[in-house]
């Protein structure tokens, strides 16, 4: 008798959220985002190449809502994606590797990725 009530493997619905599963997670977005973003700057190399015209268009989207918010995010990406690999750096060498200190360098990656992002984003502004 098989009870089909139960699902065959562990899913997402039945784990409680913690740190570590939403930066796994975080980190395979952001690697998606970095593709995304290469993509743009694709786009940059090709209208620049395309001359003045070309770039006018490419600056207008970039200097758009949604293309503020796209440089934005692969920016985020790419110092998210950065720190996060130095941790899983530091968790190679044998460090970090308790549970306290897991959450302590993915706070401190977190963190320090929206510090940096956010500090990155008003320097290019000035």
């Amino acid at each position: 008798m098989q009870n089909n009530s139960r699902p065959l493997s562990p899913h997402l619905q039945i784990y409680r959220w913690q740190l570590t599963m939403f930066l796994s997670i975080l980190h395979r977005v952001t690697g998606f985002g970095l593709a995304v973003g290469a993509l743009l700057a694709v786009w940059w190399l090709m209208a620049a190449l395309g001359g003045a015209k070309s770039f006018d268009h490419f600056h207008d989207f970039t200097h758009s809502l949604i293309g503020q918010l796209m440089l934005a995010g692969w920016l985020f990406s790419l110092v998210f994606h950065f720190l996060n690999g130095l941790r899983h750096l530091v968790w190679d060498t044998g460090r970090w590797l308790t549970l306290k200190g897991a959450y302590a360098s993915g706070y401190a990656v977190l963190f320090g990725a929206i510090a940096i992002t956010a500090a990155l984003w008003f320097y290019a502004g000035r």
